[in-house]
This record gives structure tokens, C-alpha cells and sequence, in this order.
């Protein structure tokens, strides 16, 4: 195997054209410059100088190695400046698993933003709605996962969290229903309404059952559906009442209205989850940051239109302290 130093060495031989010169060049003594030729020859099994006057030049075997040692050492640069560029966050490629609710509200203003701030950066939005998106997470073929989480779960080893919004569910009814008439719908009053399923097993249901118990009651579904245009089609169409959270309110169907619930007020927590060992990734803490504007920007028009409820945005500006497990 050729040392890559040692041919470093000879190209600055063969370019000054002495052992000596090269030597002041580099800082060696030319003794030093010596055993480092002798060496290389040795590993190429050839001659690589030959004695040309007060001098050296070199022969065809260190030509040609001359040759690929300036090719090495403009690979080395450019591999050093492609780094440099990685390090500061202005290049590089990020994965992100989401779900669909968060991808037209949340997530795409985010990276909007981003992009605008780091354009070389490319991003890999990948939708997750069936899977658990952490397995991806911890295998390192996702850098971050947009996640539901209860207030007191814990992150998985070697994985942190950071709240983005808590994302509120309001009660959708076909048009004309009576309860329509009210300004805010107590849960209890939904208990003994059929319901429309709006959710799929797992964590975005699961505030959904929790606060039916809290109020006393299961949901009886009537029928199911996982995706919310579908399920607002079947409240339009009188199958029953369901419960859907504003992000996902978005486009609302003609033949329903929406009424904020209370006593209690169903909520999923909506995190951006990253490995620790990503944290020292300016491009990461960056991405964190536009979900974070989002967030809160999902949550002031939340408020300008009647809703009480604010988001929790940690502060200040993003760095890996402002990234933090939230149990």
C-alpha cells in the first residue's frame, strides 16, 4: 500500500527539483525528505528519482506518481471543504417522518422556511402514518420524526424531544344537529351520540379515549375511517359525531360544523424527536427552529380565531440546550 504523506512528499521534490529546497519547504530536514523517498520506492517496488545535474528529476514511475498525488491532494480539499460545509449546517441531506395532518399546517411552512435559510440543504420529507416512526429514528435512516406524545411518556435511550403544539380536537357535527347551537359542547353531551371513527389505532387516538373516559363514557363507533376528509363525509352524511383535531380541520366539508369541547379538552402533544448524537448538527437545530415558527404560528391563528388555548415554545434561540427531553 503507497503512504499518501510520502507521495505528498515526493510531488514536492519533483516540483521544486531538489531534496533540499523540498526540505525547507516543508519543514524537514533534507535527511528526513531522504528517508521518506527511499520509503515510498521501497512500496512502489521502483525507482522514483533519478540525479539530474545539482539536483533530482524524476522518472517515469515518479511522474506518473507525481501525477496521481496532485489528483489526492485536490480530492483531500475538496473532501475538506464539503466537510467544513457539513459542520456549519450549509450543506447536507436530512430525513423527516411525519404524518399526514402535520404535513400541509406544520411541516410544510417549516420547511419553506428553512429552505430559504439553507438552501443547499436538501430535506427528505417521508410520510409515517402507519409506523412507529422512532424505530427510524434510532436505525439512523430518519433524522427527525414528528411524533403525538402523552405528557408524561419518556423518550426512547439515546433520543430527545421538543414540544412544537399542542394540537386541540374539536367536535364536528352534521349541519343542523342540535348541539350545533351551542357556542362550546360539553364531552359528556357526545356520549350518547353514535361516532364516526377519525383516527387510526395508536397515539393520535388515544387522547380521543382517554378523554372520553376522564368524562365517563366509551365512544361507540359506528363506523370508521383514517383519514379526516372521509370522516367529515361520513358526519355530513349523518352516520354520527367525531372528534378532529384543528390541524387537521384544515379543509372542512360543506355539510358540517365544528364546536371547541370541553370538561375535559381532548389534545395530542405534537413533538419533533432527534437522536442526541444529531444534536451537534447546525442544520438539524436549524430544522427544529422553522417547526418551532410553525408551531407557533399554527397556534396564534388558533387564538385569532376564539380558541383559549396557547402553545408552549421553549426559548431562546436554537441550540442543543433548546432541544430537550420533555417527560
Amino acid at each position: 500500500m503507497l503512504d499518501v504523506r510520502r507521495m505528498q512528499v515526493l510531488r514536492a521534490v519533483i516540483t521544486t527539483g531538489s531534496v533540499t529546497a523540498a526540505a525547507a519547504h516543508l519543514g524537514y530536514t533534507p535527511s528526513a525528505i531522504s528517508q521518506q523517498v527511499a520509503a515510498l520506492e521501497k512500496e512502489a517496488g521502483i525507482a522514483l528519482l533519478e540525479r539530474f545535474g545539482r539536483g533530482v528529476r524524476p522518472t517515469a514511475a515518479g511522474q506518473l506518481l507525481t501525477r496521481h498525488a496532485a489528483i489526492i491532494s485536490q480530492h483531500l480539499a475538496e473532501a475538506e471543504t464539503a466537510l467544513a460545509d457539513l459542520r456549519s449546517g450549509r450543506t447536507g441531506r436530512l430525513t423527516i417522518r411525519y404524518f399526514t395532518s402535520v404535513g400541509p399546517t406544520l411541516l410544510a411552512p417549516a420547511l419553506a422556511r428553512f429552505r430559504h435559510l439553507h438552501p443547499d440543504v436538501i430535506v427528505e420529507p417521508k410520510l409515517n402514518d402507519a409506523d412507529d416512526p422512532l424505530p427510524y429514528l434510532e436505525q439512523g435512516t430518519a433524522d427527525l420524526a414528528i411524533v403525538v406524545r402523552r405528557r408524561n411518556d419518556e423518550s426512547p435511550p439515546g433520543t430527545r424531544a421538543v414540544h412544537l403544539l399542542d394540537d386541540v380536537y374539536q367536535a364536528v357535527l352534521p349541519t343542523g344537529h342540535p348541539l350545533a347551537a351551542q357556542r362550546v359542547i360539553d364531552l359528556t353531551d357526545l356520549a350518547r351520540e353514535p361516532w364516526v371513527g377519525s383516527e387510526p389505532p395508536g397515539p393520535c387516538l388515544e387522547p380521543i379515549i382517554d378523554a372520553c373516559a376522564a368524562a365517563g363514557f366509551s365512544p361507540n363507533f359506528v363506523a370508521r375511517s383514517e383519514d379526516y376528509a372521509t370522516a367529515q363525509g361520513f358526519v355530513a352524511a349523518g352516520l354520527g359525531v367525531c372528534l378532529i383535531p384543528r390541524l387537521g380541520l384544515s379543509t372542512r366539508h360543506p355539510g358540517v360544523t365544528t364546536r371547541p369541547v370541553r370538561r375535559p379538552e381532548p389534545i395530542r402533544r405534537i413533538h419533533a424527536a432527534v437522536r442526541d448524537t444529531s444534536l451537534a448538527q447546525p442544520a438539524l437545530r436549524a430544522l427544529v427552529d422553522a417547526l418551532l415558527d410553525a408551531g407557533e404560528t399554527a397556534a396564534r391563528s388558533r387564538r385569532d380565531h376564539g380558541s383559549a388555548r396557547t402553545v408552549a415554545r421553549p426559548s431562546p434561540a436554537p441550540d442543543p440546550g433548546r432541544i430537550r427531553d420533555e417527560t
